[in-house]
């Protein structure tokens, strides 16, 4: 007898995560592995956040502040919005399913783009709401379409900016023309995991529309530049009536006591997050060039990634960077995403890329 799940629920497909350094070095034999599969920060923590993990050890006993209160205040300082214009999430992914379980029901709308982050899509999908696929032009959200889109079923947009896996972003133009054209009672859902490795003059002020009071939420989280990655914690800042309902059905304790005594200590140390910055535009100007010469030009990217064309199966080059030590990120088709790395982890990359490309290139002998 064939389980009873729902249609929506058995269309999906499970999320892949990057492999495991651990699995490939007992699967291959190998001694050094690099991974640079999941965009996170390869300075590791603030040394900040690692101090005020070191006593917190003996309160594990207790559950955690079910409110966040320090580190929601300290959030909102920072973004000069009041305190209960911010929630807490175990990742900013648990914040994405809280606004499809709290502003969908099924049949409900979606937007959002044809090669961004899946969680969208699963998550629409997992309460029956119907996902609105836009496709990207250049690699990039195409939010003329996103507008057209909006039908009176539109209850969620989702603008990855800058968007994963491509790494590009959209301008403050182009958000501002974007927003004069959503109705009132569609929330624009900023996602902006990579804020702050952006450089670009040009990228929008979301938290300015949140301050204007309109339906909109910005997302960011502590997994990217703050390298807290494996203790699970993101927020959003948005209206107080959008964050009230979002609270009636977050979990209680969802945000670990670690986590937060973490995050508000790292929340704190520009100067590790300016480290963190520096390290990963010198690593990315040293992918930039290595790829080109390797005759592959990555799109100009926003982010601590970078998506290329390998111009060849990508799983296969995906398959043969494994063999090499190195752990990359394969999309889809040839498209592949590596993460920037310290420098030597960066060399070794392109060391090991420039062997697979070789590899590829030498004929085929046959024994006759």
């Amino acid at each position: 007898m064939g389980l009873l799940v729902h249609p929506d629920i058995r269309s999906l497909s499970p999320y892949v995560p990057g492999k495991p350094v651990e699995e490939l070095q007992r699967e291959l034999g190998l001694t050094r592995v690099i991974k640079l599969a999941s965009n996170e920060n390869p300075l590791g923590p603030s040394p900040k956040a690692m101090a005020a993990l070191s006593g917190a050890q003996t309160a594990l006993h207790r559950y955690p502040d079910g409110g966040g209160t320090q580190l929601r205040q300290a959030i909102a300082d920072r973004w000069k919005v009041a305190g209960d214009q911010v929630i807490l999430g175990n990742g900013s992914d648990e914040i994405l399913g809280l606004l499809a379980r709290t502003f969908l029901t099924p049949g409900d709308e979606a937007i959002m783009a044809d090669h961004t982050f899946v969680i969208y899509k699963m998550e629409v999908t997992a309460v029956h709401g119907k996902p609105v696929v836009v496709p990207l032009v250049d690699w990039t959200h195409d939010l003329e379409s996103m507008a057209r889109a909006i039908t009176p079923r539109t209850k969620l947009l989702f603008l990855c900016n800058p968007n994963n896996p491509t790494g590009t972003m959209v301008s403050a133009e182009a958000v501002e023309r974007l927003m004069a054209r959503v109705p009132e009672d569609v929330i624009v859902v900023f996602d902006e995991a990579y804020f702050e490795y952006v450089r670009n003059p040009r990228f929008p002020d979301a938290m300015a529309y949140v301050k204007q009071g309109r339906s909109a939420i910005v997302l960011r989280t502590f997994s990217k530049i703050y390298g807290l990655a494996g203790l699970r914690i993101g927020y959003g800042v948005s209206t107080s009536e959008i964050i009230g309902y979002l609270n009636r059905i977050r979990p209680p304790f969802n945000v670990n006591s670690l986590a937060q005594k973490s995050s508000l200590a790292a929340l704190g140390d520009d100067e590790h997050v300016a480290k963190s910055r520096a390290t990963n535009a010198a690593g990315m100007e040293q992918l930039e060039q290595g790829l080109r010469a390797l005759g592959v030009t990555p799109i100009p990217s926003e982010t601590n990634f970078l998506y290329f064309d390998a111009k060849r199966d990508g799983r296969s080059v995906f398959d043969a960077l494994l063999r090499e030590g190195i752990i990359v990120r394969h999309i889809e088709g040839t498209m592949i995403r590596v993460t920037i790395g310290l420098a030597d982890e960066n060399a070794a990359f392109l060391q090991a890329f420039k062997k697979v490309l070789d590899g590829a290139r030498q004929p085929i002998v046959r024994e006759l």
